[in-house]
């Protein structure tokens, strides 16, 4: 179509449009506007596409109806667009006519979401970033969980792509892991009349289930940058439980190792403790009896030779940067000695009141200096309750008892003895009796 053709087309096409703005005829004004986008489509004429977009839009008491429909029908031509720099140009009018307009915040937040990616593409991981946080889907009564979801988790990676950890965790908190739970398999249920109606997700959003996994593998990512072993180990637990992953063996193996690894890279506590023991009931847990023994190890009381357990393992620990998730971070083998030697001492502490120094540090296969290091950590951590005797080498892990602390025990042990008697009494009674009258018989 020429451009003058063009122009004369669209003049009598607003003149349509005003003449049904003005009556109030909704669906004739929807149709106007959309009529006078696609000429300009077809025409590929380009700038004056956004320029009628804006144009429209602000014309006097434009219909919601009408921007909303001239945004949706503007959208499909994002894709079809000939070059990049006019694929910007058409999703920046579109963002400035539709923002601030409740009515098409869904759209807006997809026109933005389309910018960041296009900024990615070009290496400006920053500005994708920042263009992402203007928006806050949380509040969009209209739009479909998984897409709300969707959009914050790609906030949330944008700011680990960017290394801004602190905004990445304020972000993911949006997200409550329980949201993952929710039943997929129930009916939707009909809105009532003034419900807001939600919105159907884009065809290119995934599942909850699959969404579930992108976020804790973004959790993993977050926590890995400090070595939260423990909270690493829970995001892979939580991976390992999704049913997909859980009927292929060539997904949940990777996992489950990656669990087996954290739990024994964590620093003991109950939480800890519990998780080790869930782990250990794992039937899976079977098919890769070498990880199996290792956190059986764990859980025995009897000091572990680190030496002997570095020879058995190393391979494997190795071998980790070639499974599913990675290798385990750079200080991984340093802090998989020292939660050795925390075992290592805990079970000491559990066979000993009182210890040379000279001896802990034979038993743990280190020297004196080292060993009174770890004790000394250990204390000031509050794992372990223990006091050093230096000029004396002595190390005493018994708590120092309150004078009442100890009548109490007397009283209990007295209390104690006084019941095993009269227990005594009664059956000598018995039997006394019973013999009487086997005798009288």
């Amino acid at each position: 179509m020429e451009g003058g053709n063009l122009e004369a087309s669209i003049e009598s096409l607003l003149n349509v449009e005003k003449q049904m703005r003005l009556a109030g005829d909704v669906a004739g004004t929807k149709k106007a506007v959309v009529d006078i986008l696609e000429l300009c489509f077809q025409a590929q004429a380009w700038k004056t596409l956004n320029d009628q977009i804006v144009l429209l839009s602000k014309r006097r008491g434009q219909l919601k109806q009408a921007v909303t429909a001239m945004v949706q029908k503007a959208m499909e031509y994002i894709d079809q667009t000939p070059d990049i720099e006019t694929r910007v140009e058409l999703i920046k009018t579109l963002n400035s006519v539709s923002a601030g307009k409740i009515y098409v915040e869904i759209e807006r937040a997809r026109l933005i979401k389309k910018l960041a990616k296009i900024k990615e593409e070009q290496g400006l991981i920053a500005e994708a970033a920042d263009l992402m946080q203007e928006i806050a889907v949380e509040t969009f009564g209209a739009m479909a969980k998984t897409e709300k979801i969707a959009f914050i988790l790609e906030q949330v990676r944008l700011c680990l792509d960017r290394q801004d950890y602190v905004r990445a965790q304020i972000l993911s908190r949006k997200i409550s892991p329980r949201v993952f739970d929710a039943d997929t398999s129930k009916e939707k249920k009909k809105p009532k009349e003034g419900d807001s109606v939600v919105e159907e997700p884009p065809a290119d959003i995934p599942s909850l289930l699959e969404l579930k996994r992108i976020y804790y593998g973004l959790m993993i990512r977050y926590h890995s940058h400090n070595n939260d072993y423990l909270e690493i180990c829970r995001s892979y637990k939580a991976t390992y439980e999704i049913p997909s992953v859980k009927e292929d063996p060539a997904q949940w193996i990777p996992v489950l190792r990656k669990i087996c690894w954290y739990l024994v890279l964590s620093p003991h506590d109950p939480l800890q403790s519990s998780l080790l023991n869930s782990t250990l009931e794992d039937k899976n847990l079977g098919e890769i009896p070498k990880f199996r023994l290792l956190l059986k190890q764990l859980t025995t009381m009897e000091v572990i030779q680190w030496n002997t357990l570095w020879e058995t393992y190393q391979y494997e620990f190795e071998n980790e940067k070639n499974m599913l998730g990675g290798h385990l971070g750079e200080k991984a083998a340093e802090d998989l000695k020292q939660r050795i030697i925390e075992h290592n001492i805990l079970v000491v502490s559990k066979y000993y009141s009182r210890i040379k120094l000279k001896r802990l540090a034979e038993l743990l296969c280190l020297t004196l200096q080292e060993a009174e290091k770890h004790l000394s950590e250990m204390v000031v951590s509050k794992s372990l309750i223990a006091k050093i005797d230096r000029p004396m080498g002595i190390v005493c892990f018994q708590t120092a008892k309150d004078s009442n602390d100890i009548l109490n025990s007397w009283a209990m042990n007295l209390e104690k003895l006084l019941d095993l008697v009269e227990k005594s009494c009664h059956q000598i009674h018995k039997e006394t009796m019973v013999h009487k009258a086997a005798l009288k018989v």
